[in-house]
């Protein structure tokens, strides 16, 4: 029987790294598209509940969702494209334009679309491409190694060898470097980001303020951990971190029942 693959990204339907995962993927079975009309970076696991959304059909099993997330497109589509008895057998989310790490994971749409496919109990991973000096570096990269690594982890799962539980995922993180370069993979834990502001404001011909929220640049914490997603991409490997939807700091749980009965 042939299986079958559902794929989303938060760059858009016309993504040059979504078209690349497309390509890498058909070779597997039968893949199934529903992206965002437009770029949703950064939206997380969003749904849309104030307004309808739309499948708009852009060519055969491929759909942009009018306005919608992720985490829109893997809900809709597995309740509506897909029989109940007839779900996906995998969930890919990406090729991502630019790295998902550390605690940015919470921020990321394209984390979000394979979180919605965990949720629902489907087999997921989550794939960006890290680039360090601008979108000219990434038109010159290009996605051939993410795509490579994409159809190597999906033929894998899809043999039926699908390491994580419920509610867990892959992230996965591309260095940015040429394939022959790439030292393999390498399983990771998240590191810790250093944050800035980057709100900028400007005012509008009114006069009105308005603010408008940039891109952090990839600042890490000064001790670096050797067993972080940063820490092996900047060494030249493939990252693979598992992630759980469980966010309970289960070692914190007796320590906060002695604080509240103090």
């Amino acid at each position: 029987m042939q299986k079958r693959i559902l794929i989303t990204n938060d760059d858009g339907f016309e993504s040059k790294g979504l078209l690349a995962l497309k390509e890498a993927l058909k070779p597997l079975g039968q893949v199934t598209v529903v992206a965002p009309t437009t770029e949703k970076s950064a939206c997380g696991h969003s749904l849309t509940v104030t307004k309808p959304l739309k499948f708009i059909r852009v060519d055969d099993d491929f759909f942009k969702l009018d306005d919608g997330t992720p985490s829109d497109c893997i809900y809709l589509a597995l309740n509506v494209l897909f029989e109940k008895d007839k779900q996906p057998d995998l969930i890919v989310s990406g090729i991502n334009r630019g790295a998902n790490l550390g605690e940015d994971i919470t921020y990321s749409g394209t984390a979000g679309g394979a979180m919605e496919g965990a949720l629902h109990g489907i087999p997921s991973f989550a794939i960006s491409q890290y680039y360090t000096s601008g979108r000219e570096m990434l038109d010159m990269l290009g996605y051939e190694l993410a795509a490579k690594s994409a159809h190597d982890l999906a033929k894998k799962i899809l043999n039926g060898s699908y390491p994580l539980g419920s509610r867990e995922f892959i992230n996965v993180n591309i260095p940015p470097i040429p394939p022959k370069e790439c030292k393999g993979y390498k399983v990771t834990k998240t590191g810790n980001r250093s944050y800035e502001s980057t709100a900028l404001m400007n005012r509008n011909p009114r006069g009105e303020e308005y603010y408008w929220i940039g891109v952090d640049a990839l600042m890490w914490q000064r001790d670096i951990d050797e067993e972080s997603d940063i820490y092996a991409l900047n060494q030249g490997f493939i990252s693979l971190t598992p992630i759980q939807l469980d966010l309970t700091a289960h070692k914190k749980i007796k320590i906060l029942q002695k604080w509240i009965e103090m």
